[in-house]
């Protein structure tokens, strides 16, 4: 490999990082949301809420 900086090969032949890299930005984008938090353990709790798997269902007035 030279020193030109192209793109690397997969470890494995057939599989992708991009799940990986959709993790990695969501946890960005929480930390965006996140800005002027006072604590970081709020942040914390955020990204842990945002990316943890947690299906948080919000009550729905009865009809």
């Amino acid at each position: 490999m030279g020193a030109g900086g192209g793109a690397r090969r997969p470890v494995h032949p057939g599989y992708s990082n991009a799940g990986l890299e959709a993790f990695n930005n969501r946890i960005k984008v929480t930390i965006r949301m996140a800005y002027g938090f006072h604590h970081v353990i709020n942040l914390i709790a955020l990204v842990m809420l945002r990316c943890g798997g947690l299906d948080i269902r919000l009550p729905q007035p009865a009809i």
